[in-house]
C-alpha cells in the first residue's frame, strides 16, 4: 500500500507539472505541441539521471525510485519510461526486442488512437 502511495504522490506532481508546461509551451496558433515535446525529451534526461544515478551510488531506496522515477517521470510522460525500457534493450544487445518494442509501441499506439476515435464517432 505505501508503494501506492509513493506512486500516486509521484504520478500527481508530474502530472500536473506536465499540464503546466503544456499550457506555456503549446502552440494554440499553429498546433504545434512544443510543450508536449520538451516534457517527453525533459522526461526521458529525468528518469535517465534518477536510475542512472541509483544504479551507479546505490544511494536512492525503492520507495525514492517508486516516487521519483514510476511516479514522478510516469505522471509527467510515459515516454520517459518506454524511452528507458529501450535503452535497456540496447545496452543489453537485445536489437530484435528493441526493434520489436519500438515499432510495435508505435504501429499499436497510432492504430489504437484511430481505433478509439473510429469508435466513438
Amino acid at each position: 500500500m505505501k508503494n501506492l502511495l509513493f506512486v500516486f504522490i509521484g504520478g500527481g506532481f508530474g502530472s500536473v507539472l506536465r499540464y503546466c508546461i503544456s499550457k506555456w509551451l503549446n502552440n494554440t496558433e499553429t498546433g504545434i505541441p512544443y510543450g508536449t515535446f520538451a516534457v517527453n525529451i525533459l522526461g526521458s534526461f529525468l528518469i535517465g539521471l534518477i536510475l542512472g544515478y541509483a544504479a551507479k551510488t546505490d544511494t536512492i531506496s525503492d520507495n525514492h525510485t517508486l516516487l521519483l522515477a514510476t511516479g514522478f517521470c510516469g505522471g509527467f510522460t510515459t515516454f520517459s519510461t518506454f524511452a528507458y525500457e529501450n535503452h535497456v534493450f540496447l545496452k543489453s544487445g537485445d536489437f530484435s526486442s528493441f526493434a520489436f518494442y519500438t515499432i510495435a509501441s508505435f504501429a499499436i499506439g497510432f492504430l489504437a488512437v484511430f481505433a478509439g476515435v473510429y469508435v466513438i464517432k
